[in-house]
């Protein structure tokens, strides 16, 4: 599974805050983030494996994320859920990312999986199991694991919900700063939650801090290739100030005519 916590429109200048951790096969092959050919412009890691991703923003300011999910009657041959990721990216609002993933998933092609997806203007988690669902998001922290959006009997949603909420998160900085340090909380005793998880052959394989804001020149895009208690976090803020600004000149441009 994997984790990730949106701060969903309580900060002004910066309306989506996002931190996740992604966990997967440490032999399983993946590309840190660059922009994606094709348009929409997107900046999202790559899964070498299925050709898609696990995380991503467009240059409309649209986000989306996948966590795991368990699944009764997973189909035989399963398309990939990070393929379905990288197509909800090429949606024009969110909106439109909701109702493509819910006619996906509804067709029972994918096993289980829950989708984040969040603009300016609206935020929704997909909960893709044995029956699909949008839930809207509500304005503050929100956080997803493997089952539902905010589920208070998931013990590692829990956890994070508390340390992300030991302080007051109310600009972009704060929030990064704190989430930057709750995502890399190393395991702690067998069977006790965890934000960093590290078995012997599956844990988490890297990190993802975001802030998107109205304007460009805020976003934020920081990038661990590999857990966070000891990998880095890296700077990819220029390529999604990039995409941002291309995707608002034009709009700009398609006002104008």
């Amino acid at each position: 599974m994997c984790i990730l916590a949106i701060q969903y429109q309580l900060v002004p200048e910066s309306p989506i805050l996002v931190a996740a951790n992604r966990e997967e096969y440490f032999d399983r092959p993946s590309l840190p983030p660059s922009i994606q050919s094709g348009k929409p412009r997107i900046l999202a890691g790559l899964d070498q494996q299925s050709g898609g991703t696990w995380l991503g923003v467009n240059q409309h300011g649209l986000f989306v994320g996948a966590c795991n999910r368990p699944k009764l009657l997973p189909p035989a041959n399963p398309r990939s859920r990070g393929a379905l990721c990288r197509d909800l990216l090429r949606a024009g609002s969110a909106r439109e990312a909701v109702a493509m993933a819910q006619d996906e998933l509804s067709a029972g092609k994918y096993n289980g999986v829950n989708y984040v997806i969040a603009d300016y203007e609206t935020g929704w988690a997909v909960h893709g199991g044995d029956e699909p669902e949008a839930v809207e998001m509500r304005e503050g922290l929100n956080i997803i694991g493997n089952g539902d959006l905010n589920d208070p009997r998931d013990e590692r949603v829990s956890l994070c919900r508390r340390l992300l909420t030991l302080q007051t998160l109310d600009s972009p900085v704060k929030f990064l700063a704190v989430a930057s340090k709750v995502f890399a909380r190393s395991p702690t005793a067998p069977g006790r939650p965890s934000m960093v998880r590290r078995d012997s052959d599956w844990g988490t394989v890297s990190s993802t801090l975001i802030a998107l804001g109205k304007k460009p020149r805020d976003a934020i895009y920081q990038f661990a290739d590999g857990a966070p208690d000891q990998a880095k976090y890296e700077d990819f803020s220029p390529m999604l100030r990039d995409i941002l600004s291309r995707g608002l000149r034009e709009a700009r441009t398609r006002a104008k005519a």
